[in-house]
């Protein structure tokens, strides 16, 4: 299998593996590992947390082995209703709680691959709102592994 889609599998298990789940986030949701994350407006009525790989790097290491950097994207995205703030304030929480949960976390599911960072970028996506008044947030989750 691709390294990539294995490592954002263990991600999607991991986020649904979750102690405590939903106690360790603020709105339950079940994350799914997708190649094309496109939905239908109706279809974002639910909240959407989409784990999507995104970009590997290859570096050498040593004579036998290479260094892979592997980012993984976390969307979110939920439309959102007529309390506009409201609704962002609540979605970015739940945006910082995966963050918090993801960060410096070994994965179950692959565990030869260490955590390096993660990025928010967009923190929220203005146009989306505007627009479809759907929220959008992406996480860009970055792991380290030697192959």
């Amino acid at each position: 299998m691709s390294l990539v889609i294995d490592i954002a599998d263990a991600v999607a298990a991991e986020l649904n593996a979750a102690p405590g789940s939903p106690a360790t986030f603020s709105q339950a949701f079940t994350a799914q590992r997708q190649v094309l994350p496109i939905f239908e407006l109706a279809d974002l009525a639910a909240l959407k947390v989409t784990v999507v790989p995104r970009s590997v790097q290859i570096t050498g290491s040593t004579r036998a082995a290479s260094q892979y950097e592997i980012a993984i994207d976390v969307g979110v995205q939920k439309r959102v209703g007529k309390q506009v703030d409201d609704d962002v304030e609540t979605l970015s929480t739940l945006v910082d709680e995966i963050a918090d949960y993801l960060r410096r976390r070994q994965l179950s599911q692959a565990t030869y691959a260490a955590w390096i960072s993660i990025d928010n970028e967009p923190v929220y996506a203005p146009e989306h709102l505007a627009e479809q008044r759907v929220f959008t947030s992406v996480l860009t989750v970055t792991y380290r592994a030697l192959r």
